[in-house]
């Protein structure tokens, strides 16, 4: 049957309709869902940012005795003197309670939850600052050191557990990855505010962060993880929608969670007993034995040594005429800026691949300095090639800063079992804080008895035995839902009793 030139234009006009209606409904719900994508990823940032500033606060405690130290001792007719002792004391205050401080926040994520650690943590921050600021002797100072330091602690277990629990996968990494940017950032502002301003004035500088965290607070929601293991579950989907949108992936993997906690009902009053044993699982001791080892190893590659002795081992490896303000700048920028290529890497590549080029490649620049430190007694013309262990120092905080230093946080918000993510949490943190105060304790007497190449060769093997454990035990979380990262574990132990 021949058609019509009429009804040959007609059925045309009629396919062409049909085409551009639905081009234009599938550009409508591309257009919806990138508004949404959009919209989620900012909401996710801005529940980061409150904890981050508080982490920038935090970055800002540990470098404080750097600027604090020298401009009390120059002030030889100012209102507070103080003497060597007074000088190691404050120096070390703030690291005196940042394990006890893990330990409250572990406890705190569980009870109060992980949005609630952030704002109680706000005040005594707050308070610790003002005491620094307003100080009229030196127990002022110390008072507000150890507040502050016990804040710092207490946020260890809270920030990684609050931002891995609110990000979607494919973003997680970079947020987690903002905790050590944060920390960087606060080293460098610190220094840089104590350089052209007062102790006191940087103090208060200080002092304005929790306060504009608290205020970020007010307008983000609790974690969606924790409200319902709470049995909350309305205001759980609530939190979860506000955080991550309504795409399909967010909605399958909000119904697992939420059909996971109705498993376990929040109301059940467990023994202690019972309490333990549901720790002595593999998807919980796993993780564990993971995450303490490798945040040990990473604090005993001696980042923290670096941090606070910079000048002294500088001057030691590479000669006297060492810019003590040249030489903290040259260190707190590297580490900010490798903190931030840490972030974009994270969300680019996986957790194992960047663990392992870090830990190379921090192996060999440490063996590099004690090498060169031992061939330059026996060798003294050597001494006139100083530009060796400054590339192989700048080399060292590169490596160290873009995977071991962010890896360890940021896995402690993701590898977690959720009911006992919180004890994790709190352990991880309480024993790298531990190691924190043992390596900064041990570092001068480690270069003043055991000598400059022993010690960075010490620091070396460590480096060197940590990235071994990496390739053979590092799970890749990278992209991967949290409670699929659980069931990696379980399944372990499932396949070892079927064989």
């Amino acid at each position: 049957m021949k058609l019509s030139l009429d009804e040959i234009s007609r059925n045309c006009s009629r396919i062409f309709r049909i085409n551009a209606h639905r081009d234009e409904k599938l550009n409508k719900q591309e257009s919806t869902e990138k508004q949404e994508y959009v919209s989620s990823l900012v909401k996710q940032i801005l529940v980061a940012l409150a904890p981050l500033l508080l982490t920038v606060c935090s970055g800002m405690t540990v470098g404080y005795s750097a600027i604090l130290l020298p401009q009390l001792h120059a002030d030889k007719n100012g209102t507070l003197i103080i003497n060597e002792e007074d000088a190691s004391w404050i120096a070390s205050m703030a690291a005196l309670p940042m394990a006890a401080g893990s330990v409250l926040g572990g406890v705190f994520i569980e009870q109060f939850g992980r949005k609630a650690t952030h704002s109680l943590s706000c005040l005594p921050f707050l308070i610790g600052w003002l005491l620094i600021a307003f100080a009229f002797d030196k127990n002022m100072i110390l008072a507000g050191r150890f507040v502050t330091g016990a804040c710092l602690g207490m946020l260890g277990p809270a920030t990684g557990v609050y931002i891995g629990e609110t990000s979607q996968p494919s973003y997680r990494g970079f947020l987690l990855a903002g905790i050590s940017f944060s920390v960087a950032l606060g080293l460098f502002l610190s220094h840089l505010f104590g350089t052209f301003f007062s102790w006191r004035t940087t103090a208060l500088i200080c002092a304005s962060l929790p306060v504009l965290s608290q205020i970020i607070i007010l307008f983000v929601p609790e974690s969606p993880s924790w409200l319902a293991k709470k049995g909350q579950p309305k205001r759980a989907q609530q939190s979860f929608y506000w955080c991550r949108g309504y795409s399909e992936e967010a909605k399958r993997e909000l119904a697992v969670m939420l059909e996971r906690q109705e498993q376990t009902p929040a109301g059940d009053k467990k023994t202690l007993p019972e309490k333990l044993r549901e720790l002595l699982v593999p998807e919980f001791l796993k993780p564990l034995g993971i995450i303490v080892f490798y945040i040990v190893s990473n604090q005993w590659a001696g980042i923290n040594a670096l941090t606070f002795y910079t000048v002294s081992i500088m001057k030691e490896t590479i000669g006297e005429g060492v810019n003590e303000y040249l030489a903290m700048l040259i260190v707190d920028t590297i580490r900010v800026l490798m903190s931030l290529v840490a972030c974009v890497l994270l969300r680019k590549i996986g957790r194992r691949p960047l663990a392992l080029v870090s830990g190379v490649g921090t192996s060999v620049s440490l063996l590099s300095i004690g090498a060169y430190s031992f061939l330059a007694k026996s060798y003294p013309q050597l001494k006139s090639a100083s530009y060796v262990p400054m590339i192989s120092l700048v080399a060292y905080m590169v490596f160290i800063t873009v995977g071991f230093v962010p890896l360890p946080w940021a896995m402690i918000g993701e590898i977690f079992p959720l009911k006992n993510r919180s004890v994790g949490s709190g352990i991880s943190s309480f024993m790298a804080f531990t190691a924190f105060f043992s390596v900064v304790k041990t570092s001068p007497g480690m270069f003043q008895n055991l000598g400059t190449g022993a010690t960075f060769f010490t620091y070396g093997l460590v480096a060197v035995v940590a990235t071994i454990f990496v390739y053979f035990l590092l799970p890749e979380t990278k992209g991967r839902i949290l409670h699929e990262i659980e069931d990696s574990f379980r399944k372990k132990k499932t396949n070892e009793q079927a064989t």
